[in-house]
């Protein structure tokens, strides 16, 4: 009996500092100032393809703009977009540009806390200096809302957050989103915004048991929140389902398909609150690129690659 009790102390003093380790294991760079003054129209359209409205405004309830999304129902529980407006007290009022970088490049709050990857910041590690003031001033131009609309419940042990450090350092995986010498400037924009901003592959490439992506961009994902999937919009897939750049940006602008039908559940949502306020030649440009990017290597360019 003694020996059980002190192999439970044991065990409890292990965990006790295995749990203490993990708080004051440091995550994340030491950010530089920004000093940049931002244009907030630009912060607004960047907001837009970044699927800032779509996430933090409850449209369904009618909710006040950005006062905080619907709960987003993932199996390690219920994750509520928070309240982004200027407001001090249920908003990020008290944030500085310098908070809003770390929170968005490398997912960190302002208190050094970890974000879940429910909120996408991985996508969103290639904004630069000049992104995160634009973001900044358009935020801070919103009307502040005094309220919180909902909070996120998470099961145990996900709820601890310490423990979501580990998982950065084994799943965390940073969009690339960098020109590719070789490509088209349209490509590129294409790139930049699908593997970055908007984020993409957050919602079509499926997710591992601990939620992290798989290693297949874009193959499509069976298990988002609420129950719902996203299909597959890897090149060779869009094609075989006659998809054209055309049609796509088309698509994108008015959440109506080739075959005549209309895109229903989140993927209307980031039409309507996202896409479709995009201009023309990213709407172009984002078709170009997913209608490209993923295809399939041809047995002759293989061939080429081993000689």
């Amino acid at each position: 009996m003694k020996g059980l009790l002190r192999g439970v102390i044991l065990l409890g003093v292990m965990a006790g500092g295995a749990y203490a380790g993990l708080r004051v294991w440091p995550i994340g760079d030491t950010p530089s100032r920004i000093t940049l003054e931002g244009d907030a129209r630009r912060g607004a359209y960047l907001a837009r393809a970044s699927g800032c409205v779509a996430c933090h405004t409850d449209t369904a309830a009618d909710g006040p703009a950005l006062a905080g999304g619907a709960p987003l129902d993932t199996p390690f529980g219920s994750f509520a977009p928070p309240n982004i407006t200027p407001d001090f007290a249920h908003g990020i009022g008290g944030w500085s540009k310098d908070d809003l970088a770390r929170a968005l490049r490398e997912g960190i709050s302002p208190e050094g806390a970890p974000y879940y990857p429910a909120f996408p910041f991985e996508f969103y590690a290639g904004f630069s200096d000049q992104d995160i003031a634009d973001l900044w001033a358009a935020l801070a131009s919103v009307p502040p809302v005094a309220e919180t609309r909902a909070e996120s419940d998470v099961a145990f042990p996900f709820s601890i957050r310490a423990g979501l450090k580990p998982w950065r350092a084994t799943a965390l995986r940073e969009a690339e989103t960098a020109p590719v010498l070789g490509r088209s400037e349209e490509w590129n924009r294409g790139r930049e915004l699908v593997d970055g901003a908007a984020h993409c592959g957050a919602c079509h490439t499926g997710r591992g048991l601990l939620g992290g992506l798989d290693a297949r961009p874009f193959g499509g994902n069976d298990d988002l929140p609420g129950g719902s999937a996203a299909p597959s919009i890897r090149a060779d897939d869009l094609r075989e389902e006659g998809w054209t750049a055309s049609a796509l940006a088309y698509a994108l602008e008015t959440g109506i398909t080739p075959s005549g039908d209309v895109f229903g559940g989140s993927m209307a949502e980031v039409v309507e609150q996202g896409t479709s306020f995009l201009d023309e030649a990213d709407r172009r440009a984002i078709a170009t690129y997913l209608l490209d990017a993923t295809l399939a290597p041809k047995a002759s360019d293989a061939l080429a690659q081993l000689r």
